[in-house]
């Protein structure tokens, strides 16, 4: 079983990636969470893999709250995560291992994948270049065999990222960021948008509806920028922090 969470692409990828390669049942945690589904039965020998971006050096605090309230009925085997974030994960590993603790499951192996980078909401901070993500893009390819090599044999393992001052960035910046930078009341729409519908397909948490043909995001947001990145005319911004700045969604 894999439970996975993703915005723009790149988690998806990798979930799909090792759920293809290994035959194992996929579950959206946006889904799961909007039909109450938290409990699992689980079969003889399986593994259990967490798959998710990083969002300020910490996970989305949406995996943390499915976690929480995640019960499984069977012993797991064996347990993973692997991760996606543009340079760096800073604790996390540490932060979703006592997670896991609390409801009684241990880590045995932790994958970083560092992937294209889709947070654009801060000033000086915007997508890599087109040759920098194509090039994240095909290291991860390249390393997708050898990680699920590893899940297949059940390997303890830990190749994350930490970066510099990984609890300060944390601990005190990722806190501060859902305190602070999480809300879709930036949000707009410009006038070259044409009513497609396309941020209500995409949004994960299914938080935007279309209102005399314009979008309204109703407050249940995690920040992920699937609206602004899927938009095909560039017409979705939040304030003025993304105006000039690229788009990137994982095709």
């Amino acid at each position: 079983m894999i439970i996975y969470y993703s915005g723009c692409g790149n988690s998806e990828f990798i979930a799909k990636s090792i759920a293809d390669a290994l035959n194992e049942q996929l579950v959206f945690i946006p889904e799961a969470q909007r039909e109450n589904r938290f409990e699992y039965s689980l079969s003889e020998g399986e593994k259990v893999g967490f798959v998710y971006p990083i969002y300020s050096w910490r996970p989305p605090r949406l995996v943390e709250n499915f976690v929480k309230n995640l019960r499984l009925n069977g012993e797991a085997s064996y347990v993973w995560t692997a991760v996606t974030c543009g340079d760096n994960v800073g604790e996390t590993e540490n932060i979703f291992r006592k997670e896991l603790k609390d409801i009684g499951l241990n880590l045995d192996a932790a994958f970083c994948f560092v992937m294209p980078n889709t947070y654009v909401n801060f000033m000086g901070m915007s997508v890599d270049r087109e040759e920098v993500a194509n090039e994240k893009i095909a290291k991860a390819k390249e390393k997708l065999p050898k990680v699920i090599e590893m899940i297949a044999a059940k390997k303890s393992f830990s190749d994350m990222i930490k970066g510099g001052l990984p609890r300060f960035k944390s601990n005190f910046i990722g806190k501060a960021f859902y305190r602070l930078l999480v809300s879709d009341k930036p949000f707009l729409s410009t006038d070259e948008c044409v009513s497609c519908g396309t941020c209500v397909k995409v949004c994960p948490l299914q938080n935007i509806t279309l209102e005399d043909g314009r979008p309204r995001w109703h407050g249940n947001c995690t920040t992920c920028n699937a609206c602004y990145h899927h938009c095909p005319k560039h017409a979705i911004q939040y304030g003025k922090k993304t105006q000039g700045k690229g788009q990137y969604f994982l095709k």
